[in-house]
């Protein structure tokens, strides 16, 4: 049964969404505080974690740091009625996966809950291939890490998940919106600069910043990746 850790002190809030993922079939467990979410997370070894922000004893960019360090690929929604841009800035800057607006649809979280565990289970499908070469690099996407010509090579979460994302289009041209959607976890409407400054840490690290033959720009449209 997938399990979900729940870090929110609100208990009626908490007991909502407790309630309603639990209806969906998934084992959940809640935390109130900001230690007893550190402690559940690295004891109980959730597939998914939804983060409340505003926590007593260590808030949710604590606990995010923390399961970071301990379980880099779980993924995180936060979950916050902090909605200013600098918070969701800081929140994705430390990998969370989704951040979500306090007051919020139980049917839309279940959704983006149900999105992230696809893209899990994509993603493991796709580490049954082992490896993704291209030019000089190759990925080991089982282990999460990279090469280029025999020397490690250290990607930030997100750029890897944005490499995949590329890579599974097979060709096919990708969108910015399409990206953010994917990758963070963006609303279509939501354009920012994220995309561009990853993939020009992918070009950086990967490929050829000034003349890229792998991660391509395809323009007024978005990117795309040629191996």
């Amino acid at each position: 049964m997938t399990r979900i850790l729940v870090v929110e002190d609100n208990p009626d809030l908490a007991a909502g969404v407790e309630y309603n993922l639990q209806l969906e079939g998934y084992e959940v467990r809640v935390g109130a505080t900001g230690p007893e979410g550190i402690n559940i997370a690295s004891e109980w070894h959730p597939d998914l974690v939804i983060l409340d922000l505003m926590l007593p004893g260590a808030d949710g960019f604590q606990v995010l740091k923390s399961i970071r360090r301990d379980a880099a690929r779980i993924p995180v929604i936060i979950l916050s009625a902090k909605s200013e841009q600098q918070d969701k800035i800081r929140g994705f800057r430390l990998d969370a996966d989704q951040y979500v607006t306090k007051p919020f649809s139980v049917m839309e979280l279940l959704e983006r809950v149900a999105a992230l565990l696809r893209r899990e289970a994509n993603d493991q499908q796709s580490n049954a291939a082992d490896t993704l070469e291209f030019g000089e690099v190759c990925v080991n996407l089982d282990a999460h890490s990279v090469q280029r010509a025999g020397e490690p090579v250290t990607l930030t979460p997100k750029a890897f998940d944005l490499l995949l994302a590329l890579a599974r289009r097979n060709g096919k041209v990708a969108n910015r919106a399409e990206l953010l959607r994917e990758v963070w976890g963006y609303g279509p409407f939501i354009m920012t600069r994220t995309v561009d400054s990853h993939v020009a840490e992918l070009r950086r690290k990967l490929d050829d910043p000034e003349n890229p033959r792998h991660i391509v720009t395809v323009w007024k449209v978005g990117y795309r990746f040629v191996p």
